[in-house]
């Protein structure tokens, strides 16, 4: 039986003195850049860092003594884990998350930090559910579903209720989607106070499975994403039946459009968004057109990205913005010229973050040298200018989109 209106409301009543109220603000510089006038859930706030924590509260306040004191288990190398071992420490029930082989070690102890027993098993998602469902059967434990669970599906429609008090007028809101427990809670919740209310649903190109099922989408499915939260080639049939009905229409975006996505909401907003949530921002920068003039809701599902990931993110957006360059130059092999070139950058106002100088690989004649310095700028058409005033004294220099 589907969640209804009456369902969300209730978890809401049930996991509200346990849970964050997260804002829903204005997106003032994405507002401003993109034409649009967005607002951001932003669920990176909430317990855990994501979402998911309504949910597995919701869940576990439904067992009953017998339930809680033989446990629960869950599968999952994220979000869901966390949700579930934090609020399940909380109220003294055990808890097993089973996590593929080869999750990285701080998810694995985020997890553990939260009292759960973790068990890595299988190299893909698949075979660490099936040990999930031998070990719930041979225990007695309660499987805790991600996505296909009634009471899950209510506790992630709480945020959706949430928007609507924050900003009833919202015309759209845009929810990344995996298994769609997320959306089809948030769409009946919202649809339940506004039915002309319009919902978008949100996917990576790689794992684009309700893309396939709504729209007749042929791309092959898996791979690496970015987007590893709403990474599920199989999402719940149930869900797919909601969101059939309540939702308007399904977009994706590619690896590179969610990369760009998750750079804009960190360096015009200061927020820290995992994938999922850089796709859902990443369907309203390709669907303009569509969007402009409307004011549309953003679900900020989480913001557990792994701080290495991040931090070449941020180079490369730095280096997309042109506010890190890589200047080549072929210069006679004489004193002088290093510092003449650092010198001219220097007073031009950017800054020298790395040299690399060489003469013995054979690109460059015998008495000429390569160099190549990398710099930080204001923006491309800073560089255009350092490049000119190079050039205008006498150097032969090539940025890396000449070269």
């Amino acid at each position: 039986m589907a969640v209804t209106f009456e369902d969300i409301k209730q978890a809401r009543e049930a996991i509200a003195d346990a849970t964050i109220l997260t804002p829903t603000v204005r997106a003032t510089r994405l507002s401003m850049h993109l034409g649009v006038d967005l607002y951001l859930k932003l669920e990176n706030l909430q317990h855990t860092n994501a979402f998911k924590a309504r949910g597995a509260l919701n869940k576990l306040l439904t067992l009953d003594d017998n339930q809680r004191k033989n446990g629960v288990i869950a599968c999952s190398a994220g979000n869901h884990a966390q949700g579930v071992a934090y609020h399940a420490q909380r109220l003294g029930i055990p808890t097993t998350i089973v996590m593929p082989e080869g999750t990285p070690f701080n998810k694995i102890k985020k997890t553990e930090d939260f009292g759960a027993k973790v068990v890595l098993y299988g190299s893909q998602f698949e075979k660490s559910l099936e040990e999930t469902m031998r070990l719930a059967e041979k225990d007695n434990l309660t499987f805790v579903h991600p996505f296909d669970d009634d009471a899950v599906i209510a506790g992630q429609g709480t945020l959706g209720l949430e928007m609507m008090e924050q900003q009833p007028d919202l015309e759209a809101i845009v929810v990344p989607i995996g298994g769609g427990g997320l959306i089809a809670g948030v769409a009946t919740a919202v649809k339940g106070v506004n039915p002309d209310i319009e919902v978008i649903g949100a996917q990576a190109e790689s794992y684009a499975a309700i893309k396939q099922q709504v729209d007749g989408f042929n791309g092959p499915l898996g791979g690496s994403t970015l987007a590893e939260g709403i990474a599920v080639k199989e999402p719940s049939k149930s869900n797919l039946e909601v969101i059939k009905k309540l939702v308007s229409r399904v977009e994706i975006a590619n690896e590179n459009e969610i990369e760009c996505a998750i750079f804009d909401l960190l360096s015009d907003e200061k927020l820290v968004a995992e994938g999922a949530a850089g796709a859902g921002l990443a369907v309203i920068n390709k669907n303009l057109d569509y969007f402009k003039g409307k004011k549309v809701g953003l679900v900020v599902c989480g913001g557990n990205i792994d701080s290495r990931t991040l931090s070449t993110l941020i180079l490369r957006g730095l280096v997309r913005d042109g506010r890190i360059t890589r200047l080549t130059f072929e210069i006679d092999d004489t004193p002088g010229q290093l510092s003449d070139i650092s010198r001219i950058i220097g007073e031009s106002g950017a800054n020298v973050v790395e040299v690399i100088h060489q003469r013995m690989m054979q690109t460059v004649s015998l008495k000429r040298a390569e160099l190549e310095v990398v710099i930080e700028a204001r923006d491309k058409q800073h560089v255009g200018e350092i490049v000119t005033t190079l050039r205008d004294a006498g150097f032969t220099v090539h940025t890396d989109n000449e070269v």
